[in-house]
């Protein structure tokens, strides 16, 4: 599985994780702005880290999931991965932003 999508949240397998990364607290990758739901990855040995731009990554040596409140569960192999939020276009403000879940 190269790359997943659960609801806004876009994932991609990455072969390492970057260098001067920041472990975060928890394995949350993205709360809802409108539901305060989360996507949170769950697993044994499964770290989140975040770069100075605020971009996530995931390492999950053992494989992992990525849960939500209103998604399916996806399973993931073992592995790197790079998450991302999916963006929408408004052709007439002509302008992107990002999709709120």
């Amino acid at each position: 599985m190269k790359t997943w999508q659960q609801g806004d949240v876009l994932g991609r397998a990455i072969g390492a994780l970057p260098k001067k990364l920041k472990k975060k607290e928890n394995t949350v990758v993205a709360l809802g702005e409108a539901t305060g739901h989360k996507h949170e990855v769950v697993g044994a040995g499964v770290e989140c880290y975040e770069d100075e731009k605020g971009n996530i990554f995931i390492s999950a040596p053992q494989g992992g999931r990525i849960q939500h409140e209103e998604h399916h569960a996806i399973e993931l192999p073992p592995g790197n991965y790079s998450i991302g939020i999916v963006q929408e276009y408004d052709h007439f403000a002509e302008e992107a932003r990002r999709v709120a879940d």
